[in-house]
Protein backbone atom coordinates (compact mmCIF):
# COMPACT_ATOMS: atom_id res chain seq x y z
CA UNK A 1 0.00 0.00 0.00
CA UNK A 2 0.95 3.77 -0.40
CA UNK A 3 0.57 6.85 1.43
CA UNK A 4 -2.83 7.79 -1.14
CA UNK A 5 -4.57 4.71 -1.11
CA UNK A 6 -3.86 4.56 3.01
CA UNK A 7 -5.45 7.92 3.30
CA UNK A 8 -8.51 6.67 0.65
CA UNK A 9 -8.76 4.06 3.32
CA UNK A 10 -8.84 6.86 6.47
CA UNK A 11 -11.32 9.02 5.50
CA UNK A 12 -14.08 6.23 5.14
CA UNK A 13 -13.48 6.17 8.89
CA UNK A 14 -16.63 8.70 9.69
CA UNK A 15 -20.24 7.72 10.11
CA UNK A 16 -21.65 9.50 7.16
CA UNK A 17 -18.48 7.71 5.00
CA UNK A 18 -18.60 4.57 6.31
CA UNK A 19 -20.33 1.33 5.67
CA UNK A 20 -19.58 -0.68 9.28
CA UNK A 21 -22.51 -1.89 9.85
CA UNK A 22 -21.88 -3.40 13.73
CA UNK A 23 -18.62 -3.23 16.09
CA UNK A 24 -17.95 -6.15 17.05
CA UNK A 25 -14.98 -7.07 20.03
CA UNK A 26 -14.60 -8.00 23.83
CA UNK A 27 -12.92 -6.97 26.96
CA UNK A 28 -10.04 -8.73 28.47
CA UNK A 29 -8.67 -8.47 32.07
CA UNK A 30 -5.00 -8.78 33.23
CA UNK A 31 -5.68 -12.49 33.82
CA UNK A 32 -6.50 -13.26 30.38
CA UNK A 33 -10.53 -13.86 30.99
CA UNK A 34 -13.36 -12.42 28.97
CA UNK A 35 -15.07 -10.08 30.61
CA UNK A 36 -17.64 -9.02 28.56
CA UNK A 37 -18.68 -8.94 24.51
CA UNK A 38 -19.24 -6.22 22.17
CA UNK A 39 -21.90 -6.92 19.33
CA UNK A 40 -23.37 -3.48 18.98
CA UNK A 41 -25.04 -2.06 15.81
CA UNK A 42 -23.89 1.49 14.03
CA UNK A 43 -27.50 2.38 13.38
CA UNK A 44 -28.47 2.57 17.24
CA UNK A 45 -25.93 3.85 18.76
CA UNK A 46 -25.55 7.55 19.67
CA UNK A 47 -23.28 9.81 16.73
CA UNK A 48 -20.89 10.68 19.65
CA UNK A 49 -20.47 6.75 20.49
CA UNK A 50 -19.92 5.43 16.75
CA UNK A 51 -17.58 8.37 16.01
CA UNK A 52 -15.03 7.23 19.01
CA UNK A 53 -15.46 3.39 17.58
CA UNK A 54 -14.46 4.41 14.27
CA UNK A 55 -11.54 6.93 15.59
CA UNK A 56 -10.19 4.22 17.28
CA UNK A 57 -9.95 2.06 14.50
CA UNK A 58 -9.17 4.80 11.80
CA UNK A 59 -5.57 4.61 14.30
CA UNK A 60 -5.00 1.35 13.15
CA UNK A 61 -4.12 3.03 10.07
CA UNK A 62 -1.67 5.99 11.53
CA UNK A 63 1.51 6.45 11.24
CA UNK A 64 4.59 5.85 8.55
CA UNK A 65 4.57 3.29 6.39
CA UNK A 66 7.35 1.03 6.85
CA UNK A 67 7.98 2.56 10.52
CA UNK A 68 4.12 1.68 12.70
CA UNK A 69 2.70 0.04 9.31
CA UNK A 70 4.04 -2.87 8.12
CA UNK A 71 3.44 -5.19 5.29
CA UNK A 72 3.07 -8.58 6.44
CA UNK A 73 3.30 -10.99 3.80
CA UNK A 74 1.76 -14.83 3.60
CA UNK A 75 3.02 -17.20 1.21
CA UNK A 76 1.61 -18.93 -1.54
CA UNK A 77 0.70 -21.78 0.26
CA UNK A 78 -0.64 -19.94 3.18
CA UNK A 79 -3.23 -18.58 0.85
CA UNK A 80 -3.96 -21.67 -0.89
CA UNK A 81 -4.52 -23.50 2.85
CA UNK A 82 -3.37 -22.83 6.15
CA UNK A 83 -5.31 -22.18 9.17
CA UNK A 84 -4.68 -18.39 10.00
CA UNK A 85 -5.27 -17.18 6.51
CA UNK A 86 -8.67 -19.36 6.39
CA UNK A 87 -9.64 -18.10 9.48
CA UNK A 88 -9.38 -14.16 9.03
CA UNK A 89 -10.92 -14.91 5.61
CA UNK A 90 -14.19 -16.71 6.83
CA UNK A 91 -14.21 -13.31 9.23
CA UNK A 92 -14.07 -11.33 6.09
CA UNK A 93 -16.77 -13.39 3.97
CA UNK A 94 -18.53 -13.62 7.20
CA UNK A 95 -18.72 -9.91 6.91
CA UNK A 96 -17.42 -10.51 10.58
CA UNK A 97 -21.50 -12.74 11.59
CA UNK A 98 -19.82 -15.76 11.89
CA UNK A 99 -19.38 -16.38 15.92
CA UNK A 100 -17.64 -18.84 15.89
CA UNK A 101 -15.14 -17.74 13.86
CA UNK A 102 -15.18 -14.65 15.82
CA UNK A 103 -14.41 -16.51 18.95
CA UNK A 104 -11.70 -18.43 17.48
CA UNK A 105 -9.76 -15.39 16.82
CA UNK A 106 -10.71 -13.21 20.21
CA UNK A 107 -9.55 -16.37 21.55
CA UNK A 108 -5.98 -16.32 19.56
CA UNK A 109 -5.04 -12.90 20.12
CA UNK A 110 -5.56 -13.81 24.11
CA UNK A 111 -3.63 -16.64 24.09
CA UNK A 112 -0.98 -14.47 22.80
CA UNK A 113 -1.06 -11.04 23.53
CA UNK A 114 1.61 -9.51 26.00
CA UNK A 115 0.28 -6.83 27.38
CA UNK A 116 1.49 -6.53 30.33
CA UNK A 117 -0.95 -5.97 33.05
CA UNK A 118 -3.48 -4.26 30.96
CA UNK A 119 -6.57 -4.77 30.33
CA UNK A 120 -7.87 -4.25 26.78
CA UNK A 121 -10.54 -4.19 24.52
CA UNK A 122 -10.26 -5.72 21.20
CA UNK A 123 -12.17 -4.44 18.59
CA UNK A 124 -13.07 -5.83 15.15
CA UNK A 125 -15.45 -4.09 11.90
CA UNK A 126 -16.35 -4.91 8.16
CA UNK A 127 -16.64 -2.15 5.88
CA UNK A 128 -16.96 -2.71 2.08
CA UNK A 129 -16.19 0.03 0.13
CA UNK A 130 -17.27 0.80 -3.22
CA UNK A 131 -14.22 1.90 -5.24
CA UNK A 132 -14.28 5.58 -7.25
CA UNK A 133 -13.19 5.07 -10.13
CA UNK A 134 -9.95 8.01 -10.38
CA UNK A 135 -9.63 9.48 -13.85
CA UNK A 136 -6.80 10.70 -15.97
CA UNK A 137 -6.61 14.06 -13.84
CA UNK A 138 -6.54 11.60 -10.64
CA UNK A 139 -9.54 12.92 -9.25
CA UNK A 140 -12.14 9.99 -7.87
CA UNK A 141 -14.88 9.81 -9.71
CA UNK A 142 -17.86 8.68 -7.12
CA UNK A 143 -20.61 8.00 -10.04
CA UNK A 144 -18.06 5.01 -11.85
CA UNK A 145 -17.41 2.31 -9.35
CA UNK A 146 -14.56 0.03 -10.46
CA UNK A 147 -15.59 -2.52 -7.31
CA UNK A 148 -16.09 -3.31 -4.29
CA UNK A 149 -13.47 -3.46 -1.63
CA UNK A 150 -14.45 -5.76 1.50
CA UNK A 151 -11.92 -5.88 4.73
CA UNK A 152 -12.03 -6.42 8.24
CA UNK A 153 -10.16 -3.76 10.33
CA UNK A 154 -9.49 -4.71 14.18
CA UNK A 155 -7.32 -2.80 16.77
CA UNK A 156 -6.42 -3.66 20.51
CA UNK A 157 -6.85 -0.68 22.73
CA UNK A 158 -5.71 -1.19 26.63
CA UNK A 159 -8.15 -0.10 29.21
CA UNK A 160 -6.38 2.50 31.72
CA UNK A 161 -8.93 3.39 35.31
CA UNK A 162 -9.07 6.41 35.50
CA UNK A 163 -8.63 8.42 38.99
CA UNK A 164 -11.43 7.92 41.94
CA UNK A 165 -13.17 10.77 41.82
CA UNK A 166 -16.65 12.04 43.71
CA UNK A 167 -19.73 12.21 41.70
CA UNK A 168 -23.56 12.00 41.71
CA UNK A 169 -25.52 8.73 41.05
CA UNK A 170 -28.75 9.97 39.63
CA UNK A 171 -30.36 6.53 40.49
CA UNK A 172 -29.23 6.62 44.07
CA UNK A 173 -29.62 10.43 44.64
CA UNK A 174 -26.30 10.36 46.20
CA UNK A 175 -22.90 11.20 45.71
CA UNK A 176 -20.36 8.43 45.78
CA UNK A 177 -16.57 7.68 44.96
CA UNK A 178 -15.81 5.78 41.61
CA UNK A 179 -13.14 5.24 38.85
CA UNK A 180 -13.90 5.64 35.45
CA UNK A 181 -12.44 2.52 32.65
CA UNK A 182 -11.27 4.76 29.85
CA UNK A 183 -10.23 2.81 26.39
CA UNK A 184 -6.64 4.67 24.98
CA UNK A 185 -5.36 4.60 21.86
CA UNK A 186 -4.54 1.05 19.83
CA UNK A 187 -1.54 -0.39 21.15
CA UNK A 188 -1.79 -2.76 17.87
CA UNK A 189 -4.07 -3.41 15.09
CA UNK A 190 -4.34 -4.39 11.22
CA UNK A 191 -6.22 -4.47 7.93
CA UNK A 192 -7.07 -7.35 6.03
CA UNK A 193 -6.44 -7.90 3.18
CA UNK A 194 -4.08 -5.13 2.22
CA UNK A 195 -5.55 -2.47 -0.13
CA UNK A 196 -2.87 -2.37 -2.94
CA UNK A 197 -3.21 -0.86 -6.23
CA UNK A 198 -6.43 -0.08 -5.00
CA UNK A 199 -7.92 -3.87 -5.14
CA UNK A 200 -8.01 -6.37 -2.49
CA UNK A 201 -4.57 -7.93 -2.03
CA UNK A 202 -5.70 -11.49 -0.06
CA UNK A 203 -1.35 -12.02 0.28
CA UNK A 204 -0.81 -8.74 2.06
CA UNK A 205 -2.21 -7.73 5.60
CA UNK A 206 -1.67 -4.50 7.07
CA UNK A 207 -0.03 -4.28 10.57
CA UNK A 208 -0.08 -1.22 13.09
CA UNK A 209 2.28 -0.95 16.37
CA UNK A 210 1.82 2.63 18.17
CA UNK A 211 5.15 1.71 18.85
CA UNK A 212 7.54 1.37 16.11
CA UNK A 213 10.34 -0.15 18.05
CA UNK A 214 7.59 -2.94 19.55
CA UNK A 215 6.20 -4.87 17.05
CA UNK A 216 4.47 -7.15 19.31
CA UNK A 217 6.22 -10.62 17.52
CA UNK A 218 4.29 -12.94 19.81
CA UNK A 219 0.33 -11.34 18.34
CA UNK A 220 2.62 -11.71 14.37
CA UNK A 221 2.75 -15.13 15.35
CA UNK A 222 -0.39 -16.20 16.34
CA UNK A 223 -2.60 -14.84 13.75
CA UNK A 224 -0.46 -14.73 10.37
CA UNK A 225 2.02 -16.97 11.42
CA UNK A 226 4.82 -15.43 9.41
CA UNK A 227 7.84 -13.23 10.99
CA UNK A 228 7.24 -10.03 10.32
CA UNK A 229 9.62 -7.34 9.11
CA UNK A 230 12.69 -5.90 10.85
CA UNK A 231 11.33 -2.82 13.31
CA UNK A 232 12.61 0.37 12.90
CA UNK A 233 15.41 0.41 15.58
CA UNK A 234 16.13 -2.87 14.61
CA UNK A 235 16.88 -1.93 10.79
CA UNK A 236 18.98 1.49 12.42
CA UNK A 237 20.67 -0.67 14.46
CA UNK A 238 21.48 -2.85 11.44
CA UNK A 239 22.88 -0.24 9.57
CA UNK A 240 25.18 0.89 12.12
CA UNK A 241 26.44 -2.31 12.49
CA UNK A 242 27.01 -2.88 8.86
CA UNK A 243 28.61 0.77 8.61
CA UNK A 244 31.23 0.51 11.57
CA UNK A 245 32.02 -3.04 11.19
CA UNK A 246 32.43 -2.67 7.00
CA UNK A 247 34.68 0.55 7.27
CA UNK A 248 36.53 -0.20 10.26
CA UNK A 249 38.78 3.17 10.74
CA UNK A 250 37.56 4.67 7.80
CA UNK A 251 34.04 5.07 9.69
CA UNK A 252 35.09 8.81 10.23
CA UNK A 253 33.05 11.98 11.08
CA UNK A 254 32.65 13.00 7.22
CA UNK A 255 31.80 9.70 6.17
CA UNK A 256 28.82 9.37 8.60
CA UNK A 257 28.25 13.03 8.22
CA UNK A 258 28.13 13.31 4.17
CA UNK A 259 25.86 10.04 4.70
CA UNK A 260 23.52 11.29 6.77
CA UNK A 261 23.12 14.56 5.10
CA UNK A 262 22.52 12.18 1.63
CA UNK A 263 19.87 10.93 3.45
CA UNK A 264 18.43 13.59 4.81
CA UNK A 265 18.10 15.09 1.42
CA UNK A 266 16.33 11.95 -0.33
CA UNK A 267 13.69 12.31 2.82
CA UNK A 268 13.25 16.09 2.30
CA UNK A 269 12.86 15.61 -1.44
CA UNK A 270 10.75 12.38 -1.36
CA UNK A 271 8.08 14.90 1.03
CA UNK A 272 8.43 17.42 -1.57
CA UNK A 273 7.59 15.71 -4.11
CA UNK A 274 4.73 14.53 -2.02
CA UNK A 275 5.06 11.26 -3.61
CA UNK A 276 2.72 8.79 -2.19
CA UNK A 277 4.65 5.28 -2.92
CA UNK A 278 7.27 4.97 0.19
CA UNK A 279 10.97 5.89 -0.16
CA UNK A 280 13.46 2.88 -0.70
CA UNK A 281 17.69 3.09 -1.33
CA UNK A 282 19.60 0.02 -2.05
CA UNK A 283 23.40 -0.48 -0.52
CA UNK A 284 24.73 0.57 -3.71
CA UNK A 285 23.00 3.71 -4.46
CA UNK A 286 24.76 4.61 -0.92
CA UNK A 287 27.96 3.39 -1.36
CA UNK A 288 28.53 5.56 -4.04
CA UNK A 289 28.58 8.38 -1.29
CA UNK A 290 31.47 6.37 0.68
CA UNK A 291 33.60 6.69 -2.56
CA UNK A 292 33.02 10.26 -2.94
CA UNK A 293 34.88 10.50 0.85
CA UNK A 294 37.54 8.22 -0.63
CA UNK A 295 36.75 5.27 1.97
CA UNK A 296 38.75 2.24 -0.29
CA UNK A 297 36.87 0.00 -2.61
CA UNK A 298 37.57 -3.41 -0.40
CA UNK A 299 35.58 -1.09 2.70
CA UNK A 300 32.97 -0.06 0.06
CA UNK A 301 32.38 -3.48 -1.00
CA UNK A 302 32.32 -4.77 2.71
CA UNK A 303 29.79 -2.12 3.29
CA UNK A 304 27.51 -3.53 0.44
CA UNK A 305 28.04 -7.45 1.54
CA UNK A 306 27.37 -6.88 5.03
CA UNK A 307 23.80 -4.68 4.07
CA UNK A 308 22.70 -7.78 2.12
CA UNK A 309 23.52 -9.84 5.51
CA UNK A 310 21.54 -7.90 7.63
CA UNK A 311 18.31 -6.91 5.18
CA UNK A 312 19.07 -9.36 2.78
CA UNK A 313 20.00 -9.44 -0.96
CA UNK A 314 19.07 -6.12 -3.21
CA UNK A 315 16.30 -5.55 -0.29
CA UNK A 316 15.25 -2.15 -0.22
CA UNK A 317 16.45 0.65 2.27
CA UNK A 318 13.57 2.35 3.91
CA UNK A 319 15.88 6.13 4.94
CA UNK A 320 13.46 7.56 7.49
CA UNK A 321 14.34 4.25 9.65
CA UNK A 322 18.24 4.17 9.29
CA UNK A 323 18.84 7.91 10.37
CA UNK A 324 16.78 10.74 12.91
CA UNK A 325 16.50 13.35 10.02
CA UNK A 326 15.62 15.68 12.48
CA UNK A 327 18.40 15.91 14.53
CA UNK A 328 22.24 15.47 14.23
CA UNK A 329 24.13 13.58 17.54
CA UNK A 330 27.29 13.63 18.57
CA UNK A 331 28.27 12.18 21.65
CA UNK A 332 31.32 10.59 23.82
CA UNK A 333 31.83 9.07 27.34
CA UNK A 334 31.74 12.39 28.91
CA UNK A 335 29.65 14.13 26.54
CA UNK A 336 26.76 15.07 24.35
CA UNK A 337 26.61 17.54 21.80
CA UNK A 338 23.10 18.00 19.46
CA UNK A 339 22.90 20.30 16.36
CA UNK A 340 20.07 20.86 13.91
CA UNK A 341 20.93 18.43 10.68
CA UNK A 342 21.68 21.56 8.18
CA UNK A 343 24.48 22.93 11.05
CA UNK A 344 26.24 19.72 11.57
CA UNK A 345 28.89 20.86 9.41
CA UNK A 346 30.51 22.72 12.47
CA UNK A 347 31.79 19.70 14.21
CA UNK A 348 34.86 18.40 13.43
CA UNK A 349 37.47 16.13 14.83
CA UNK A 350 40.96 16.91 15.59
CA UNK A 351 44.10 15.15 16.76
CA UNK A 352 46.35 17.80 18.82
CA UNK A 353 49.26 17.01 20.20
CA UNK A 354 48.29 13.04 20.29
CA UNK A 355 45.06 13.63 21.76
CA UNK A 356 41.40 13.86 20.04
CA UNK A 357 38.94 16.70 20.20
CA UNK A 358 35.24 17.59 18.55
CA UNK A 359 35.64 21.05 17.78
CA UNK A 360 32.93 23.59 17.29
CA UNK A 361 33.06 26.84 16.06
CA UNK A 362 32.26 29.64 18.85
CA UNK A 363 32.27 32.89 16.81
CA UNK A 364 28.91 34.20 17.92
CA UNK A 365 27.32 34.32 21.43
CA UNK A 366 28.05 31.48 23.39
CA UNK A 367 25.74 30.70 26.59
CA UNK A 368 26.37 28.25 29.31
CA UNK A 369 23.26 27.54 31.17
CA UNK A 370 21.64 30.62 30.87
CA UNK A 371 25.00 32.55 31.50
CA UNK A 372 26.70 34.88 28.10
CA UNK A 373 30.62 33.63 28.70
CA UNK A 374 33.42 35.21 26.40
CA UNK A 375 35.45 32.85 25.04
CA UNK A 376 39.01 34.22 25.09
CA UNK A 377 42.18 33.38 23.37
CA UNK A 378 44.86 31.58 25.27
CA UNK A 379 47.99 33.44 25.80
CA UNK A 380 50.84 32.44 23.30
CA UNK A 381 53.48 30.61 24.74
CA UNK A 382 56.71 32.51 25.53
CA UNK A 383 59.95 30.64 23.96
CA UNK A 384 63.17 32.28 25.40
Amino acid sequence: MNQKELGELRRRFRPDKSAVTHIYGCYVNSSREIVSYLDEPMGTMPQEEAEKYLGLLKKALSGALGKNLIDIVFSTQQVADSDEHRLLSTLRNSTLKDGEAREAFYQKIIGSLDMGESNYLILLAHDAYDVPHRGKDDALQADASDQVFSYIICCVCPVKAGKVELGYFPGDNEFHCAAGQTVAAPELGFLFPAFDDRAANLYNALFYARKADELHQEFIDAVFHTEAPMSAAEQREAFQSALSDALEDECSMEVVHSLHDYLREKIEEHRERKDPEPLALTAKELSGVLVDCGVSEEHVAAFVERCGEQFGGEAALAPANLIDSKRFEVKTADAVINLEPERSYLVETRVIDGRKYLLIPADEDVEVNGFGVRVKAAPLPVIE
